[in-house]
């Protein structure tokens, strides 16, 4: 109700927002962000050493890596590597040969186009995401400019056709010339193989259509932290680490399948091919359990929750044949007198919060942006 009415405060302990707490996640520069993170590093000791990796050196009988050469002849020797290298996955896969798990029978869309176009009202509160011929189409809005692409799968829309379904929809003047993006959906096999580990694009990617990528690349650093190693690798360390990492990534990748099987549009041939797909077991069981009496079971480590769950089935499929009997402790004229009560708390929560573009300004004003 907030982002509907453009509003926005940060949540703040003890303060009223109605019967749940107000969920909200950023939107910002990806390229300042890393900037940022960088620089925070740094202050913190870590030591920075550009470079471009000529051969990796691997030890004869392990097969483990024992340092990197770079141009020039500079040789950095460790004990354990963290493989960033992007969807390069330099270390994991070109120089230990971990296995690539392609999802893309069930996730299609392998190509993306980005262009940035220029503000021409204040920003929205939220991050739109339309359904199009191939795919699906993002608008991002920030303070100095707005993010803009088009998600699709390239055996069904050309390029040149993806890049200018995208152009003719901007609301503003294009700011710089379109990128496109070529990527794959999966995961490796193993994250973490002898003394190396894969994090972000070099473990892995699913389609950005939750934006998940930057929190999977938190939740594997501070995965990699409960198990770092005390003294050698020990390999059952690394096998829970796989497990947790594999278990993850399955979790998202159902969620985000089942925007695209639940869908019952027949006008484009994507999107018919989406429908009738046979989907990974661990999802077709979710289904058929919601289908019979509406029930959602979620683990506690699942980064997509009950309430989400919910939004998108109930969304986009038809009401389950039972329900939980539990429900009929409840009339339904208590059931009305419930829910209006949790709406007129939240209606009293949003009409005292800030516009959004107010408190945008005061909070955290953009350089050159007026406070």
């Amino acid at each position: 109700m907030a982002a509907r009415s453009n509003r926005f405060v940060h949540p703040v302990a003890g303060r009223n927002t109605g019967n749940a707490p107000l969920n909200y996640a950023f939107h910002f520069d990806a390229s300042l962000y890393a900037r940022y993170l960088r620089a925070f590093a740094e202050r913190n000791g870590v030591r920075r050493i550009e470079g471009k990796i000529e051969h990796i050196h691997q030890d004869s009988g392990s097969g483990q890596v024992f340092a990197l050469e770079l141009a020039g002849g500079d040789r950095l020797e460790g004990n354990l590597f963290v493989d960033c290298t992007g969807l390069r996955a330099l270390l994991i896969a070109q120089t230990l040969g971990t296995e690539f798990e392609d999802w893309s029978t069930w996730l299609p869309c392998d190509r993306a186009i980005a262009v940035p176009s220029a503000s021409e009202a204040p920003p929205v509160p939220f991050t739109r995401s339309t359904a199009d011929k191939a795919g699906w189409r993002w608008r991002i809005p920030l303070q100095h400019r707005v993010g803009n692409g088009y998600v699709y799968a390239s055996r069904f829309l050309a390029d040149d056709q993806a890049e200018s379904r995208l152009l003719e929809t901007l609301d503003g003047t294009v700011l710089a010339e379109p990128r496109r993006i070529r990527f794959a959906t999966g995961r490796r096999k193993q994250a973490w193989v002898g003394n190396c580990v894969a994090i972000g694009l070099a473990a892995g990617f699913l389609e950005p259509l939750e934006s998940t990528s930057i929190h999977l690349i938190q939740t594997a650093i501070i995965r990699l932290l409960a198990f770092f190693p005390y003294a050698d690798i020990d390999p059952v360390d690394v096998k829970e680490f796989n497990r947790q990492t594999a278990s993850e990534y399955g979790s998202i990748r159902d969620f985000l399948i089942l925007h695209y099987k639940l869908s019952s549009r027949d006008d484009a041939a994507f999107w018919r091919y989406c429908r009738h797909m046979k989907v990974p077991d661990s999802l077709a069981e979710r289904l058929e359990l919601f289908l019979a009496n509406g029930r959602v079971q979620v683990s506690g480590d699942e980064l997509f929750t009950r309430p989400s769950w919910v939004s998108v089935l109930l969304g986009q499929t038809d009401l389950p044949k039972g329900y939980d009997p539990l429900a009929d402790k409840m009339t339904t004229a208590e059931l009305y007198a419930f829910m209006a009560d949790v709406r007129s708390r939240i209606e009293g929560a949003v009409s005292g919060m800030p516009l959004h573009a107010d408190y945008v300004r005061q909070f955290c004003a953009a350089e050159g942006q007026p406070a």
